[in-house]
């Protein structure tokens, strides 16, 4: 086997750190949001719970992946954390996950819709908004709440609204 082989059978890829996560994830109730492993092996897991990630999660899952890795053969630089309350939305079961909370959508269209999330299936959302519009034989605008369902074809981005 030439050198150049061998290295790059020994290379990080974001499948060897999925495979590593996904080992650990097994073990308890913890879900990826994403991998990705940038040049100079810098390796980024987020991770998350339905219930909240834990400091301790976080660090179990580090342990797990760098005592995985043979420092020897390719040196890495590894950061396990929650994906934060200001990141958009990236898989599935965070949009499950927040039900009943609100969240900020960007459409492809770059519209702007703010709500309630109500529901989720593999292919929508159902979200509840309230506007203010005028009503036929009443004074003033009157609070409407309407239900939109996109499907996730038509969000471009999605983030849960910070309300304190």
């Amino acid at each position: 086997m030439s050198p150049l082989s061998f290295a790059s059978s020994d290379m990080i890829t974001i499948e060897k750190i999925k495979q590593l996560a996904d080992a650990k994830i097994a073990e308890g109730s913890n879900f990826i949001v994403d991998i990705s492993v940038k040049p100079g092996n810098k390796i980024v897991v987020l991770l998350d719970n339905d219930n909240g990630i834990s400091v301790v999660d976080c660090v179990e899952m580090s342990r797990h992946i760098e005592f995985s890795l043979d420092r020897e053969s390719e040196d890495f630089e590894l950061n396990v954390m929650s994906p934060g309350l200001t990141e958009p939305f990236k898989i599935l079961r965070q949009y499950q996950k927040n039900v009943g909370k609100h969240i900020d959508i960007t459409t492809k269209e770059n519209k702007k819709i703010s709500g309630k999330l109500i529901s989720v299936d593999d292919l929508s959302i159902v979200l509840e908004t309230k506007t203010k519009e005028k009503v036929d034989g009443k004074k003033g605008k009157q609070l409407i709440t309407n239900n939109i369902k996109l499907t996730f074809n038509q969000i471009k981005e999605t983030k849960i609204v910070i309300s304190f």
